[in-house]
């Protein structure tokens, strides 16, 4: 190879270190995130309102079935 595809294969030049990020928080690789709760759970509705939701989920797509077979 000549020194112009050596160039292309070389990639660009590595960034240093004195550059500042914009992140509001520090943490090692060894300390990730904590966890934090979702805002919405299925396993948190009763389970009234789980029947509830099935049911209505059930009507909605009963009434696709019957739509497209009119």
């Amino acid at each position: 190879m000549d020194a112009s595809q050596t160039e292309l294969f070389s990639g660009p030049a590595p960034a240093t270190s004195a550059h500042i990020h914009g992140h509001g928080h520090v943490h090692g690789a060894d300390s990730p995130h904590p966890m934090q709760p979702p805002p919405w759970s299925i396993l948190r509705m009763t389970l009234g309102a789980r029947l509830l939701a099935a049911g209505a989920i059930s009507v909605v797509l009963w009434a696709i079935v019957l739509l497209a077979m009119r």
